[in-house]
């Protein structure tokens, strides 16, 4: 609406262009790997599979799901749940021979594949900063999949992963107003009886504090989380602020030690004396698999964070994981 483009579904890149993108049966079914089963990967398997190629989807974790799995923890985020269930069943209905826990070779998948899609993801940035490697910095990877992590943070890096984090670090209990409805009600100010005009309580939204002192930062001059999403980025600053986050811009990074994180902010030099430094630096594309598949003469395809990885974008993979399909 803010941009004048048509709407869109995250989960079906058909929703508002069903005349552009078609899903046609194959008259020459092709044996097609996708290797990678994130959000461009499962896209990709279900379509080609659809259109009545023969898929195997190898995916070397576990479990299907890739960037989802760590999304999905994010309070306000447990409808990707519900995404990856909804995938796990058009994988079985459709037939796709799905191999979890199986690294990909490129030798072996160019004698057993007509095509090859890579869909690997990305791999999170390491910044170039002093104390790097010091026990107190942490991935976003590290600290979603459950890392100990102490009261007092610093997160570099002030962008969607970020925000996330900080998201993740400052909600107590399971998911708390998330979920719950009257949580969310006494958080937001909302009168469930309706007795106050606008249905707004006399309170106006509860101040939420949390337990963690943060600090969100960026180095980039200006607000924090000016590139969240128009319609809820303000929403997402607003929660932060409540909790007592700090979101500060324009921030030199120096470097980590027994003392803390060393920045300079506002041309002065401070330590923060943080338990643990976040890194929520970016991604890098993880695509070594390509060139050794095309120095093969194999048709190789590469989409979601191994093609592009500047900014995480589900819809996108989505999108481009379903639009190679088609075109197989």
């Amino acid at each position: 609406m803010f941009e004048g483009k048509p709407a869109t579904c995250l989960v079906n890149p058909r929703a508002a262009r069903e005349t552009e993108l078609v899903y046609r049966p194959t008259a020459q079914p092709r044996r097609v790997a996708v290797v990678g089963a994130g959000p461009a990967g499962l896209s990709c398997a279900t379509v080609a599979a659809e259109r009545g190629h023969r898929v195997t989807l190898y995916e070397q974790a576990p479990e299907i799901g890739g960037q989802f799995n760590l999304a999905k923890r994010i309070p306000g985020k447990e409808e990707f749940h519900e995404t990856l269930r909804y995938f796990r069943r058009r994988l079985e209905l459709l037939g796709v021979d799905v191999r979890l826990g199986t690294p990909a070779a490129a030798d072996a998948l160019a004698s057993a594949h007509d095509a090859v899609v890579v869909a690997t993801g990305i791999r999170p940035r390491r910044p170039a900063l002093a104390g790097i490697d010091h026990p107190k910095v942490l991935s976003y990877v590290d600290v979603l999949r459950g890392a100990p992590v102490g009261r007092r943070v610093a997160i570099v890096g002030a962008g969607g992963i970020g925000f996330d984090v900080a998201e993740f670090l400052t909600h107590d209990g399971e998911h708390g107003a998330s979920v719950d409805v009257e949580a969310f009600a006494g958080e937001w100010g909302i009168d469930l009886t309706l007795q106050q005009p606008g249905g707004l309580a006399s309170t106006h939204g509860q101040a939420t504090s949390s337990r963690r002192e943060i600090w969100l930062l960026q180095r980039k001059p200006g607000r924090p989380g000016a590139t969240l999403g128009k319609t809820t980025g303000w929403i997402h600053r607003t929660q932060l602020k409540r909790r007592g986050v700090q979101m500060i811009g324009g921030v030199g990074y120096e470097r980590v030690d027994d003392e803390g994180f060393h920045v300079t902010i506002d041309g002065r030099a401070r330590v923060l004396p943080v338990d643990h430094v976040v890194i929520c630096a970016g991604q890098e594309p993880l695509r070594e698999l390509a060139e050794p598949l095309r120095s093969q003469g194999v048709e190789t395809h590469l989409i979601g964070g191994a093609d592009v990885a500047a900014e995480l974008d589900a819809k996108r993979a989505i999108d481009q994981g379903a639009r190679v399909a088609a075109a197989l």
